[in-house]
């Protein structure tokens, strides 16, 4: 099986053609049949001894994507593995359940970690009516009512497209550079005075020699981003998400930004920044905009 799935589970590629694909069938099946059963999505993960994709262990989001997908209905491509009716009954369990635990999804207590002003920098407050705002008595209160479902819809919409384009997420930092300052310069040329005099001393030579190592290492700074983005783009070589996935939130976005506009902005762990807009905003040479389906980021046509 593929270590990123492209293919929804219970298929597989054969001739060009999508056919089913036995065992996973068998999960898929069992998956609907003990959630309307009354089992959990956590305890039907762990009853699953089929692998979702390689070295990958079955959570309860993956079960929930599972009971989302209405690709198991068929389509053209989709042969049909779950019927209308029993697809019908599970999803509607499901929109059941997630309504009765208002405002406490992992999702929302996500959100209130990681959610900032664009303005002040200020974490943004929830209230109780599920609205949020930035409450910093020398900033301004936000010109648009913003609930919990636009921003987890404007995150899924910039995971989506970063998904469908990838490079979106590229940077053009070199993980290391050495720069040096006076003070290496400095001490390189008294080294070559000390050096090049009748009589040396050895020993003050090599506590010089130390020292300007120590000068050069401090010029010295390593950027991480390069390779944080190349584990992003390893966890976001997946199929299109139908809703949000807490795990793939949690290990790729480092903060939400929301402007006074309500432009939401995804800060991804490598630094780049994705916005999710319907008005026109100046870009920045940091970032990159999601206007509907579609994101270009502001470094093209770039030298």
């Amino acid at each position: 099986m593929p270590k990123n799935r492209i293919i929804p589970f219970g298929y597989c590629m054969k001739n060009g053609e999508i056919i089913t694909e036995p065992k996973e069938l068998y999960a898929v099946v069992t998956i609907f049949n003990e959630y309307l059963k009354g089992k959990s999505l956590s305890e039907i993960a762990a009853l699953m001894e089929v692998p979702y994709s390689e070295n990958s262990s079955w959570n309860k989001n993956m079960v929930k994507r599972i009971i989302e997908n209405d690709r198991y209905l068929g389509t053209e491509r989709y042969p049909q593995i779950i019927d209308k009716e029993t697809f019908k009954l599970a999803n509607e369990k499901r929109v059941r359940k997630a309504t009765a635990s208002i405002g406490q999804t992992e999702e929302v207590k996500l959100l209130k970690q990681i959610t900032f002003c664009k303005e002040c920098g200020q974490k943004l407050t929830r209230t109780k009516e599920e609205l949020w705002d930035c409450r910093r008595p020398e900033c301004f209160r936000f010109d648009h009512l913003l609930t919990d479902q636009m921003i987890l819809s404007a995150v899924l919409n910039v995971f989506n497209t970063v998904i469908a384009n990838p490079t979106l997420i590229n940077t053009d930092c070199t993980i290391s550079t050495y720069s040096p300052n006076a003070k290496v310069r400095f001490q390189q040329n008294e080294i070559n005075r000390m050096t090049d005099m009748v009589h040396t001393d050895e020993k003050k030579i090599k506590e010089e020699l130390f020292r300007l190592a120590q000068l050069r290492y401090d010029c010295c700074t390593y950027d991480d981003s390069q390779p944080k983005t190349e584990l992003l783009k390893s966890r976001l070589c997946c199929e299109q998400l139908n809703t949000l996935d807490i795990g793939l939130f949690k290990a790729c976005v480092s903060r939400i930004w929301i402007s006074h506009f309500c432009t939401i902005e995804v800060e991804f762990i490598n630094g780049v920044h994705i916005k999710n807009i319907t008005e026109r905003n100046d870009k920045n040479v940091h970032s990159a905009e999601c206007n509907g389906d579609t994101c270009e980021s502001a470094d093209s046509g770039k030298p």
